[in-house]
């Protein structure tokens, strides 16, 4: 009994010895799943990316717009605004050179 009993022990020690060394991951499962690991990284990242890229499209197509919108609007009121300008500075010439040429007048009598 005491030798079928030291041959069970030692065949249930064998077996758990043996059992924590097949735990362990070897070097090419722990690389597999390092790559997987990687390659589920990347993907997710790239996906990323392209929501991303789309995001700034919409963006950039919106501030296009928006800044188009007002560059029409400031153009037209700095054409307003120059017309504004150009008839008050050519009132200004004209009654400038009327006034010279009453005077010139007036000097020369």
């Amino acid at each position: 009994m005491k030798t079928k009993l030291l041959s069970l022990s030692a065949l249930f020690f064998l077996t758990i010895a043996i059992s924590a060394q097949e735990t362990k991951p070897t070097l090419k499962q722990e690389v597999k799943k390092d790559a997987k690991a990687v390659g589920n990284a990347v993907e997710d990242g790239a996906e990323w990316t392209g929501e991303t890229a789309k995001d700034g499209v919409k963006w950039t197509e919106k501030t296009v717009k928006k800044g188009a919108k007002a560059t029409k609007r400031s153009a037209k009121k700095a054409a307003r605004w120059t017309d504004k300008t150009a008839k008050k500075g050519g009132k200004a010439v004209k009654e400038g050179y009327n006034d010279t040429k009453d005077y010139i007048k007036k000097e020369t009598k």
